[in-house]
């Protein structure tokens, strides 16, 4: 009896983040299952009802206790939506007034999953935190290294690449060792209540909805010419922040007679100054670049000895890595492609790889066609 009350006393705490979907459920299984004391905690980042007057968080955190209770585990509940708010949807917003792309996924890791959250759970007595993601972890004399996952499909490094070495101190990755099959095959061995249930999609807070509807709601459309590259005026666009670069679906703009070389229309710039979306068709030559700027960079586990490198890039996240030479300059980083690349998109985030380690990246600030 001394010898399990003495061993329960040294137990080490994790407090998981508990979304209600599969990944994290299965992490807080293997956590217990390596003798931690696992706490749940589940965020609430967004507040909204959907038609049918239901907090759409509400089934979610259903399955949550369901997982929990499954596992004999206890579970808490912490509103962020303030927060989330204030530090990512605000940038959110902005990012989109101004005719860009932004990737909020990767500013909630930063600003709440690995901020607040880590608060919290220091609260609630935690030695470490962990979460479901894709990716591995690994500390080194007092360095901690981001590391992609064996499940190079599911590998979410890119979602990652802002978090610092504070941030990284004292987390765990318990599912960077496992094909997502594996632990679907887990969830459904240990009866979890998450075992079958879909995976989410698209923006953390938006999920599976019409995105101008959504966008409709905060942002006041402001409608304009579409123009050819030649400067012919075929269309009407109802607001720049709609359209992203290499676009196709969507810009009701097909039929146009005297279309010589046929295909599909794409959006190829923004001009955002006379409020003018311009489009091509054929060819995709003009959607390709040879380099691009990128600032605020974040380097994992610290910056570079060389101001100049080589190593490889993601330019959004369903993307194989590309091979490239790294400049680091004042105030901002060059980034020139080895080969060029289609729609590298101003918002989006030029996230750089030295093989297995993610060693940091920046918001891509502009792409060119010449290399500097």
């Amino acid at each position: 009896m001394v010898k399990k009350r003495d061993k329960e006393m040294n137990q080490k705490t994790v407090v998981v983040g508990l979304s209600g979907g599969v990944d994290s459920s299965v992490a807080a299984y293997l956590l217990k299952e390596q003798g931690y004391h696992v706490i749940g905690l589940y965020m609430v980042n967004w507040e909204e009802e959907d038609g049918s007057g239901v907090c759409t968080s509400e089934e979610d955190y259903a399955d949550v206790r369901r997982v929990a209770d499954k596992l004999e585990i206890p579970y808490y509940s912490v509103n962020f939506a303030r927060d989330y708010l204030d530090r990512v949807f605000s940038y959110f917003l902005r990012e989109y007034e101004a005719g860009r792309t932004p990737n909020p996924d990767v500013l909630c890791n930063r600003e709440i999953k690995f901020g607040p959250f880590k608060e919290y759970a220091k609260s609630l007595g935690a030695d470490f935190i962990a979460t479901g993601h894709y990716c591995g972890i690994s500390h080194e004399n007092g360095l901690h290294f981001l590391k992609k996952a064996a499940d190079r499909g599911k590998d979410q490094t890119y979602f990652l690449n802002q978090l610092s070495q504070d941030q990284l101190e004292g987390v765990l990755f318990p599912l960077q060792g496992l094909q997502k099959s594996e632990v679907r095959a887990i969830a459904e061995r240990e009866g979890l209540a998450t075992a079958k249930k879909k995976d989410s999609t698209g923006i953390c807070f938006i999920g599976e909805r019409n995105f101008r509807k959504f966008l409709q709601t905060y942002l006041p459309n402001k409608p304009g010419k579409i123009l050819t590259v030649d400067g012919k005026e075929i269309g009407q666009h109802i607001g720049l922040m709609y359209y992203t670069l290499g676009q196709r679906k969507g810009l009701d703009i097909g039929g146009q007679k005297g279309d010589p070389e046929g295909g599909r229309w794409f959006v190829v710039e923004k001009d955002l100054k006379n409020n003018i979306l311009y489009v091509a068709h054929g060819s995709e030559e003009r959607l390709y670049s040879a380099a691009c700027r990128v600032s605020g960079v974040n380097w994992i586990p610290k910056r570079p000895e060389k101001e100049e490198f080589r190593c490889t890039a993601k330019f959004r996240y369903r993307q194989d890595e590309q091979g490239v030479s790294v400049k680091i300059r004042e105030g901002d980083v060059l980034v020139t492609f080895d080969e060029r690349q289609r729609a590298v998109t101003p918002g989006q985030y030029a996230v750089f790889y030295d093989g297995d380690n993610c060693i940091g990246g920046g918001v891509i600030e502009e792409a060119f066609d010449q290399k500097e």
